[in-house]
């Protein structure tokens, strides 16, 4: 797992503004952000949730905030975007979820 995005503080801001161009709000620029990720995050792929394998499958926001959906098996979890470990390397497109973690 990486703690460590491989992108710059300035090219991460430079994703943040372009997914926020148009969101007035935090609602609004929560909402851009989930699209963006969505958008753009490469999935599925495979990382590890409390020493668990999982599959993330997709992203989607909620009441909560932007979540991962998770899947081990039968068994499904939504896990806060900015609670997921990324795997090293990360999928592609997880700037976009480093950018949000930077603009929150």
């Amino acid at each position: 797992m990486t703690d460590h995005a491989p992108w710059s503080e300035a090219e991460l801001r430079a994703l943040a503004e372009e997914s926020m161009v148009d969101a007035w709000g935090e609602g609004e620029q929560r909402g851009a952000f989930c699209v963006a990720i969505a958008d753009h995050l490469a999935v599925p792929f495979t990382t590890h949730v409390l020493g668990v394998v999982v599959r993330v499958e997709a992203v989607e926001e909620n009441l909560g905030g932007i979540v991962a959906l998770c899947r081990r098996g039968s068994h499904r979890q939504a896990v806060g975007i900015l609670d997921l470990p990324l795997p090293d390397p990360p999928p592609e497109g997880a700037e976009y979820i480093e950018a949000y973690r930077l603009y929150g």
